[in-house]
Protein backbone atom coordinates (compact mmCIF):
# COMPACT_ATOMS: atom_id res chain seq x y z
CA UNK A 1 0.00 0.00 0.00
CA UNK A 2 1.30 3.44 -1.25
CA UNK A 3 2.32 5.64 1.89
CA UNK A 4 -0.64 8.37 0.97
CA UNK A 5 -3.23 5.54 1.34
CA UNK A 6 -2.43 5.14 4.78
CA UNK A 7 -2.87 8.68 4.92
CA UNK A 8 -5.84 8.40 3.26
CA UNK A 9 -7.16 5.67 4.85
CA UNK A 10 -7.32 7.65 8.36
CA UNK A 11 -8.99 10.21 6.71
CA UNK A 12 -12.00 9.13 5.11
CA UNK A 13 -14.15 6.73 6.98
CA UNK A 14 -18.39 8.06 5.85
CA UNK A 15 -18.18 8.34 1.98
CA UNK A 16 -16.19 6.50 -0.20
CA UNK A 17 -12.91 7.82 -1.72
CA UNK A 18 -11.37 5.57 -4.28
CA UNK A 19 -7.96 6.69 -5.37
CA UNK A 20 -5.99 5.39 -8.97
CA UNK A 21 -2.60 5.72 -8.83
CA UNK A 22 -0.47 6.22 -11.40
CA UNK A 23 0.81 2.64 -11.98
CA UNK A 24 -3.21 2.14 -12.47
CA UNK A 25 -3.75 0.10 -9.02
CA UNK A 26 -7.11 1.46 -7.60
CA UNK A 27 -7.85 1.69 -3.85
CA UNK A 28 -10.95 2.59 -2.05
CA UNK A 29 -11.34 4.06 1.39
CA UNK A 30 -14.45 4.84 3.81
CA UNK A 31 -18.43 3.28 3.46
CA UNK A 32 -21.13 4.40 1.93
CA UNK A 33 -22.95 7.18 3.38
CA UNK A 34 -25.78 9.07 2.49
CA UNK A 35 -24.55 12.34 3.61
CA UNK A 36 -21.18 12.29 1.69
CA UNK A 37 -20.07 12.07 -1.84
CA UNK A 38 -18.09 9.18 -3.41
CA UNK A 39 -15.87 10.55 -5.26
CA UNK A 40 -12.89 9.10 -7.38
CA UNK A 41 -9.36 10.82 -7.78
CA UNK A 42 -6.31 10.09 -10.00
CA UNK A 43 -2.93 11.18 -9.52
CA UNK A 44 -0.73 11.03 -13.04
CA UNK A 45 2.33 11.00 -11.41
CA UNK A 46 3.94 10.17 -7.93
CA UNK A 47 5.51 12.90 -7.48
CA UNK A 48 1.81 14.54 -6.72
CA UNK A 49 1.68 12.01 -4.42
CA UNK A 50 4.49 13.01 -2.33
CA UNK A 51 3.89 16.60 -2.66
CA UNK A 52 0.83 16.21 -0.72
CA UNK A 53 2.36 14.17 2.18
CA UNK A 54 4.97 16.83 2.28
CA UNK A 55 2.21 19.54 2.89
CA UNK A 56 -1.37 18.23 2.23
CA UNK A 57 -3.44 21.54 2.56
CA UNK A 58 -0.92 22.99 -0.12
CA UNK A 59 0.32 20.33 -1.80
CA UNK A 60 -3.56 19.16 -2.82
CA UNK A 61 -4.33 22.62 -3.95
CA UNK A 62 -1.14 22.96 -6.21
CA UNK A 63 -2.11 19.77 -7.85
CA UNK A 64 -5.09 20.25 -8.55
CA UNK A 65 -4.47 23.20 -10.09
CA UNK A 66 -1.72 21.90 -12.26
CA UNK A 67 -3.47 18.92 -13.34
CA UNK A 68 -2.13 16.32 -11.64
CA UNK A 69 -4.35 15.59 -8.71
CA UNK A 70 -7.90 15.12 -11.33
CA UNK A 71 -11.10 13.88 -10.04
CA UNK A 72 -12.74 11.66 -12.45
CA UNK A 73 -16.14 11.03 -10.45
CA UNK A 74 -17.73 14.49 -8.72
CA UNK A 75 -16.22 17.57 -8.63
CA UNK A 76 -13.63 19.28 -6.35
CA UNK A 77 -16.34 20.41 -4.20
CA UNK A 78 -17.37 17.02 -3.86
CA UNK A 79 -13.96 16.46 -2.75
CA UNK A 80 -13.98 19.28 0.02
CA UNK A 81 -17.33 18.05 1.49
CA UNK A 82 -16.00 14.28 1.64
CA UNK A 83 -13.07 15.37 3.21
CA UNK A 84 -14.15 17.87 5.69
CA UNK A 85 -17.25 16.34 6.49
CA UNK A 86 -14.81 13.24 7.98
CA UNK A 87 -12.86 15.63 10.17
CA UNK A 88 -16.06 18.42 11.39
CA UNK A 89 -14.72 21.67 13.89
CA UNK A 90 -17.19 20.33 16.80
CA UNK A 91 -15.96 16.34 16.33
CA UNK A 92 -12.59 16.34 14.70
CA UNK A 93 -8.79 17.16 15.68
CA UNK A 94 -9.71 20.72 14.73
CA UNK A 95 -11.96 21.00 18.01
CA UNK A 96 -8.57 20.28 19.94
CA UNK A 97 -6.67 23.17 21.33
CA UNK A 98 -2.59 23.51 20.37
CA UNK A 99 -0.33 22.77 22.66
CA UNK A 100 1.36 25.66 23.75
CA UNK A 101 4.25 24.87 21.69
CA UNK A 102 2.73 24.84 19.07
CA UNK A 103 0.58 28.19 19.77
CA UNK A 104 3.56 29.79 20.29
CA UNK A 105 5.24 28.65 16.78
CA UNK A 106 1.85 29.47 14.78
CA UNK A 107 2.32 32.92 16.56
CA UNK A 108 5.38 33.72 15.92
CA UNK A 109 5.12 32.44 11.97
CA UNK A 110 2.09 34.20 11.54
CA UNK A 111 2.59 37.54 12.75
CA UNK A 112 5.88 37.51 11.16
CA UNK A 113 4.55 37.79 7.97
CA UNK A 114 1.25 39.35 8.84
CA UNK A 115 2.62 42.81 9.28
CA UNK A 116 0.27 44.71 6.89
CA UNK A 117 2.23 48.21 6.31
CA UNK A 118 0.42 50.71 4.23
CA UNK A 119 2.73 49.41 1.10
CA UNK A 120 2.44 45.83 1.78
CA UNK A 121 -1.57 46.16 2.28
CA UNK A 122 -2.03 48.10 -1.26
CA UNK A 123 -0.25 45.29 -2.77
CA UNK A 124 -2.36 42.30 -1.14
CA UNK A 125 -5.44 44.04 -2.21
CA UNK A 126 -4.45 44.28 -5.76
CA UNK A 127 -3.64 40.50 -5.61
CA UNK A 128 -7.13 39.57 -5.40
CA UNK A 129 -9.50 42.30 -5.88
CA UNK A 130 -7.65 44.26 -8.97
CA UNK A 131 -8.41 40.85 -11.25
CA UNK A 132 -10.68 41.58 -13.97
CA UNK A 133 -14.20 42.85 -13.14
CA UNK A 134 -15.67 40.72 -15.64
CA UNK A 135 -14.59 37.64 -13.81
CA UNK A 136 -16.92 39.47 -10.27
CA UNK A 137 -19.35 39.86 -12.79
CA UNK A 138 -19.55 36.59 -13.15
CA UNK A 139 -20.49 34.90 -10.08
CA UNK A 140 -21.13 37.60 -7.36
CA UNK A 141 -24.29 39.09 -7.74
CA UNK A 142 -25.83 41.86 -9.60
CA UNK A 143 -25.25 44.36 -6.24
CA UNK A 144 -21.44 43.00 -6.36
CA UNK A 145 -21.47 42.06 -2.80
CA UNK A 146 -18.15 40.24 -1.81
CA UNK A 147 -19.03 39.13 1.82
CA UNK A 148 -21.10 36.69 3.49
CA UNK A 149 -25.05 37.29 2.36
CA UNK A 150 -27.82 36.78 5.02
CA UNK A 151 -30.22 34.29 4.55
CA UNK A 152 -33.26 35.29 6.45
CA UNK A 153 -34.89 32.66 3.78
CA UNK A 154 -33.82 28.99 3.61
CA UNK A 155 -34.47 29.59 0.02
CA UNK A 156 -33.92 32.83 -0.94
CA UNK A 157 -31.94 33.41 -3.96
CA UNK A 158 -28.41 34.93 -3.66
CA UNK A 159 -29.73 38.29 -4.99
CA UNK A 160 -32.34 38.36 -2.16
CA UNK A 161 -29.94 37.18 0.18
CA UNK A 162 -27.35 39.98 -0.38
CA UNK A 163 -30.34 42.52 0.12
CA UNK A 164 -31.23 40.82 3.36
CA UNK A 165 -27.19 41.26 4.34
CA UNK A 166 -27.70 44.99 3.87
CA UNK A 167 -30.78 45.73 5.26
CA UNK A 168 -29.33 43.74 8.18
CA UNK A 169 -26.28 45.48 8.46
CA UNK A 170 -28.32 49.19 7.95
CA UNK A 171 -30.95 47.94 10.97
CA UNK A 172 -27.70 47.87 12.92
CA UNK A 173 -26.39 50.95 12.66
CA UNK A 174 -29.38 53.17 13.12
CA UNK A 175 -28.98 55.62 11.18
CA UNK A 176 -30.85 58.78 11.12
CA UNK A 177 -31.07 60.88 7.50
CA UNK A 178 -28.26 63.43 6.94
CA UNK A 179 -25.53 61.28 9.40
CA UNK A 180 -22.09 60.81 8.00
CA UNK A 181 -21.04 57.24 7.57
CA UNK A 182 -17.65 55.79 6.85
CA UNK A 183 -17.49 52.75 5.21
CA UNK A 184 -14.11 51.53 5.30
CA UNK A 185 -13.15 48.58 3.02
CA UNK A 186 -16.11 49.83 0.53
CA UNK A 187 -16.04 47.76 -2.67
CA UNK A 188 -18.05 48.16 -5.27
CA UNK A 189 -20.04 50.52 -3.26
CA UNK A 190 -23.03 49.08 -2.88
CA UNK A 191 -23.33 48.92 0.31
CA UNK A 192 -22.78 52.95 0.49
CA UNK A 193 -25.27 53.53 -2.24
CA UNK A 194 -27.81 51.47 -0.02
CA UNK A 195 -27.41 53.09 2.89
CA UNK A 196 -27.96 56.61 0.98
CA UNK A 197 -30.48 55.63 -1.23
CA UNK A 198 -32.73 53.97 2.14
CA UNK A 199 -31.64 56.21 5.08
CA UNK A 200 -30.63 59.14 3.56
CA UNK A 201 -26.94 59.14 5.04
CA UNK A 202 -23.58 60.71 3.36
CA UNK A 203 -21.21 58.28 2.81
CA UNK A 204 -17.70 58.08 2.43
CA UNK A 205 -16.15 54.76 1.07
CA UNK A 206 -11.81 53.98 1.22
CA UNK A 207 -10.89 51.60 -0.69
CA UNK A 208 -7.32 50.42 -1.57
CA UNK A 209 -8.45 48.44 -4.50
CA UNK A 210 -8.02 51.08 -7.89
CA UNK A 211 -10.44 48.63 -9.53
CA UNK A 212 -13.10 48.55 -6.98
CA UNK A 213 -12.70 52.92 -6.54
CA UNK A 214 -13.11 53.36 -10.73
CA UNK A 215 -16.36 51.32 -10.58
CA UNK A 216 -17.77 52.57 -7.28
CA UNK A 217 -17.36 56.39 -8.63
CA UNK A 218 -18.92 55.30 -11.63
CA UNK A 219 -22.06 53.92 -9.90
CA UNK A 220 -22.49 56.80 -7.83
CA UNK A 221 -22.34 59.09 -10.81
CA UNK A 222 -24.55 56.99 -12.67
CA UNK A 223 -27.34 57.09 -9.62
CA UNK A 224 -26.40 61.11 -9.41
CA UNK A 225 -25.59 61.11 -6.39
CA UNK A 226 -21.84 61.10 -6.54
CA UNK A 227 -22.08 64.58 -3.85
CA UNK A 228 -23.33 62.22 -1.27
CA UNK A 229 -21.52 58.74 -1.67
CA UNK A 230 -17.79 59.31 -1.94
CA UNK A 231 -15.06 57.17 -3.02
CA UNK A 232 -11.50 57.81 -2.05
CA UNK A 233 -8.49 55.34 -2.61
CA UNK A 234 -7.35 55.43 0.83
CA UNK A 235 -5.50 53.75 3.73
CA UNK A 236 -8.29 54.01 6.72
CA UNK A 237 -5.13 54.91 8.73
CA UNK A 238 -5.37 58.52 7.00
CA UNK A 239 -8.74 59.14 6.66
CA UNK A 240 -10.01 62.30 8.74
CA UNK A 241 -12.82 63.73 10.18
CA UNK A 242 -15.89 62.76 11.85
CA UNK A 243 -17.98 60.66 11.19
CA UNK A 244 -21.55 59.60 13.11
CA UNK A 245 -21.30 56.13 12.11
CA UNK A 246 -18.39 53.69 10.45
CA UNK A 247 -18.84 50.39 9.14
CA UNK A 248 -16.71 48.09 8.19
CA UNK A 249 -17.84 44.77 6.12
CA UNK A 250 -15.19 41.92 4.53
CA UNK A 251 -12.44 44.29 5.29
CA UNK A 252 -10.81 43.09 8.90
CA UNK A 253 -9.26 40.37 7.91
CA UNK A 254 -6.75 41.84 5.68
CA UNK A 255 -5.74 44.22 8.25
CA UNK A 256 -3.52 42.02 10.50
CA UNK A 257 -3.42 40.83 14.11
CA UNK A 258 -0.33 43.53 14.56
CA UNK A 259 -2.76 46.22 13.48
CA UNK A 260 -6.21 45.37 15.18
CA UNK A 261 -4.97 47.52 18.40
CA UNK A 262 -4.37 50.50 15.59
CA UNK A 263 -7.70 49.72 13.77
CA UNK A 264 -10.01 50.19 16.98
CA UNK A 265 -8.30 53.18 17.61
CA UNK A 266 -8.33 54.66 14.61
CA UNK A 267 -12.00 54.03 14.24
CA UNK A 268 -13.10 55.25 18.18
CA UNK A 269 -11.06 58.73 16.92
CA UNK A 270 -13.43 58.60 13.55
CA UNK A 271 -16.68 58.35 15.64
CA UNK A 272 -18.31 61.63 17.18
CA UNK A 273 -19.31 61.55 20.74
CA UNK A 274 -22.58 59.53 20.08
CA UNK A 275 -20.87 57.58 17.08
CA UNK A 276 -21.89 53.32 16.13
CA UNK A 277 -19.99 51.17 14.80
CA UNK A 278 -20.58 48.22 13.16
CA UNK A 279 -17.98 45.02 12.34
CA UNK A 280 -18.35 42.79 10.11
CA UNK A 281 -15.81 39.88 9.31
CA UNK A 282 -14.81 35.99 9.08
CA UNK A 283 -13.89 34.46 12.62
CA UNK A 284 -12.79 31.07 13.42
CA UNK A 285 -14.35 29.65 16.33
CA UNK A 286 -11.63 28.26 19.67
CA UNK A 287 -8.52 29.85 20.11
CA UNK A 288 -6.21 32.53 17.39
CA UNK A 289 -4.57 30.51 14.51
CA UNK A 290 -2.70 29.88 11.38
CA UNK A 291 -4.12 30.74 7.71
CA UNK A 292 -3.05 28.27 5.61
CA UNK A 293 0.00 28.24 3.23
CA UNK A 294 -1.91 27.76 0.24
CA UNK A 295 -4.75 30.64 0.61
CA UNK A 296 -1.89 32.69 1.94
CA UNK A 297 -0.17 32.42 -1.57
CA UNK A 298 -2.56 31.83 -4.09
CA UNK A 299 -5.74 33.94 -2.53
CA UNK A 300 -5.28 36.16 0.27
CA UNK A 301 -1.56 37.39 0.85
CA UNK A 302 -1.61 39.06 4.06
CA UNK A 303 -5.32 37.47 5.27
CA UNK A 304 -5.94 36.36 8.27
CA UNK A 305 -9.10 35.33 10.30
CA UNK A 306 -9.24 36.06 13.93
CA UNK A 307 -10.27 34.76 17.08
CA UNK A 308 -13.30 36.25 18.80
CA UNK A 309 -10.48 36.69 21.50
CA UNK A 310 -8.32 38.41 19.39
CA UNK A 311 -11.01 41.28 18.10
CA UNK A 312 -11.98 41.57 22.04
CA UNK A 313 -8.54 42.38 23.32
CA UNK A 314 -8.04 44.93 20.52
CA UNK A 315 -10.76 47.64 21.45
CA UNK A 316 -10.38 46.77 25.36
CA UNK A 317 -9.42 49.64 27.32
CA UNK A 318 -10.78 52.02 24.38
CA UNK A 319 -13.52 53.42 26.38
CA UNK A 320 -15.99 51.62 23.71
CA UNK A 321 -18.78 49.96 24.18
CA UNK A 322 -19.46 46.58 22.66
CA UNK A 323 -23.37 46.30 22.18
CA UNK A 324 -24.21 43.78 20.13
CA UNK A 325 -22.66 40.92 19.45
CA UNK A 326 -24.19 38.00 16.30
CA UNK A 327 -22.24 35.15 15.24
CA UNK A 328 -23.79 33.89 11.65
CA UNK A 329 -23.25 30.03 11.04
CA UNK A 330 -23.64 28.74 7.78
CA UNK A 331 -24.68 32.20 6.26
CA UNK A 332 -21.42 32.21 4.03
CA UNK A 333 -21.10 28.15 3.51
CA UNK A 334 -24.75 29.16 1.80
CA UNK A 335 -23.06 32.19 -0.16
CA UNK A 336 -19.99 30.47 -1.61
CA UNK A 337 -22.06 27.25 -3.12
CA UNK A 338 -23.71 29.94 -4.47
CA UNK A 339 -20.51 31.37 -6.06
CA UNK A 340 -19.11 28.39 -6.89
CA UNK A 341 -22.16 27.19 -9.16
CA UNK A 342 -21.98 30.57 -10.67
CA UNK A 343 -17.99 29.41 -11.52
CA UNK A 344 -18.74 26.29 -12.63
CA UNK A 345 -21.22 27.66 -14.96
CA UNK A 346 -18.79 30.66 -16.13
CA UNK A 347 -16.08 28.10 -17.01
CA UNK A 348 -15.56 28.52 -20.40
CA UNK A 349 -15.71 32.39 -19.93
CA UNK A 350 -13.68 32.23 -17.11
CA UNK A 351 -11.03 29.65 -18.92
CA UNK A 352 -10.95 32.56 -21.90
CA UNK A 353 -10.20 35.20 -19.52
CA UNK A 354 -6.98 33.51 -17.79
CA UNK A 355 -6.86 30.03 -18.51
CA UNK A 356 -7.46 26.27 -16.99
CA UNK A 357 -4.97 25.97 -14.16
CA UNK A 358 -6.97 29.70 -13.04
CA UNK A 359 -10.10 28.20 -13.31
CA UNK A 360 -9.14 25.19 -11.12
CA UNK A 361 -7.24 27.58 -8.17
CA UNK A 362 -10.43 29.53 -8.35
CA UNK A 363 -13.07 26.93 -7.96
CA UNK A 364 -10.33 25.44 -5.44
CA UNK A 365 -10.37 28.36 -3.27
CA UNK A 366 -14.26 28.37 -3.12
CA UNK A 367 -15.05 25.34 -2.16
CA UNK A 368 -12.44 24.70 0.29
CA UNK A 369 -13.85 28.04 1.71
CA UNK A 370 -17.51 26.86 1.59
CA UNK A 371 -16.43 23.79 3.71
CA UNK A 372 -14.14 25.77 6.21
CA UNK A 373 -17.77 27.06 6.86
CA UNK A 374 -20.06 24.24 6.44
CA UNK A 375 -17.81 21.84 8.58
CA UNK A 376 -14.54 23.28 9.67
CA UNK A 377 -14.44 26.42 12.15
CA UNK A 378 -14.73 30.00 10.39
CA UNK A 379 -18.30 31.33 10.82
CA UNK A 380 -18.91 35.28 10.25
CA UNK A 381 -18.61 37.94 13.27
CA UNK A 382 -21.00 40.74 13.31
CA UNK A 383 -19.90 43.28 15.91
CA UNK A 384 -21.67 46.68 17.28
CA UNK A 385 -19.54 49.26 19.25
CA UNK A 386 -20.83 52.30 20.61
CA UNK A 387 -18.61 55.40 21.92
CA UNK A 388 -21.84 56.15 24.29
CA UNK A 389 -23.61 53.82 26.67
CA UNK A 390 -26.64 55.77 25.42
CA UNK A 391 -25.88 56.35 22.24
CA UNK A 392 -28.45 53.44 20.82
CA UNK A 393 -31.66 52.01 22.94
CA UNK A 394 -31.41 49.16 25.59
CA UNK A 395 -33.44 46.54 24.09
CA UNK A 396 -32.60 44.92 20.57
CA UNK A 397 -36.10 45.46 19.22
CA UNK A 398 -34.93 48.84 17.10
CA UNK A 399 -32.77 46.23 14.72
CA UNK A 400 -35.67 43.77 13.86
CA UNK A 401 -37.97 46.89 13.27
CA UNK A 402 -35.61 48.48 10.86
CA UNK A 403 -35.21 45.57 9.52
CA UNK A 404 -38.20 44.78 8.86
CA UNK A 405 -39.01 47.98 7.13
CA UNK A 406 -35.93 47.86 4.77
CA UNK A 407 -37.07 43.91 3.87
CA UNK A 408 -40.16 45.28 2.57
CA UNK A 409 -38.98 47.81 0.84
CA UNK A 410 -39.64 50.93 2.32
CA UNK A 411 -37.12 53.57 3.09
CA UNK A 412 -36.57 54.26 6.96
CA UNK A 413 -35.19 57.89 6.15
Amino acid sequence: MALIDHFLARAVKRGTLTVIHPDGQHRTFGAPDPALPDVTIRFTDKAAERAILRDPGLGAGEMFMAGRLVIDQGDVLDLATLLTGNDRWETGQNNLEPSPLSRAFGAVRFRFSRFNMERRSKRNVAHHYDLSARLYDLFLDRDKQYSCAYFAFPDATLEQAQEDKLAHIAAKLAIRPGMRVLDIGCGWGGLALYLHRKLGAEVLGVTLSEEQLSIARRRAADAGVADKVRFELIDYRRVTGQFDRVVSVGMFEHVGPAHYRTFFRKCRELLAEDGVMLLHTIGRMGAPGVTDAWTAKYVFPGGYNPALSEIARAYEGLRLFPTDIEVLRLHYAKTLKHWYARTVAARAEIEALYDARFYRMWTFYLAGAAMAFEHGGLVNYQLQLAKSRTALPITRDYMAEAERALRQGGATA
